[in-house]
């Protein structure tokens, strides 16, 4: 297995779920317990910035409004406008840094910092952190391929 090019078709399918709206795929590409100890962690660490300590952390309602397909905007590095179709297998593959066999994490191309993680448990990739707040996902500009 080639976790690049394995990593790369699960991050295709999950913004293929984004991208089409349909909740059963999107839900089958989250890892939502996952999500919610990322999200619950990131907003507990600003709260610390303000010198706030929430007891129990966020409320899983508030958590769950995050995790939505329009949470997931992804333009052009080049123009940074939205992307006008999905993205191709290149642009994901060329954006992947390998963990290792079973985590990748989606580098935006502006910031070259780690926007999405992935995780792959029983063959299937999903996503396991996500910001906290909407961040536009800036991947680089390539030619379509054929997938």
């Amino acid at each position: 297995m080639n976790p690049r090019a394995d990593g790369a078709r699960g991050v295709q399918e999950f913004f293929a779920a984004v991208r089409s709206g349909d909740r059963k795929a999107f839900e089958a590409a989250v890892d939502r317990p996952a999500l919610h100890a990322d999200l619950r962690g990131q907003l507990a660490d600003v709260g610390r910035q303000y010198g706030l300590e929430v007891e129990g952390g966020a409320s899983e309602f508030s958590l769950d409004r995050l995790i939505t397909p329009q949470a997931f905007v992804l333009v052009d590095a080049k123009t940074g406008q939205p992307l006008t179709g999905p993205p191709s297998l290149a642009q994901i593959a060329n954006s992947l840094k390998i963990s290792d066999r079973g985590h990748v994490c989606l580098m935006t191309t502006t910031t070259r910092s780690c926007v999405l993680r992935f995780t792959r448990h029983g063959g299937v990739w999903r996503l396991t952190g996500m910001p906290a707040r909407q961040t536009p996902i800036a991947l680089p500009h390539y030619p379509r391929d054929r997938t």
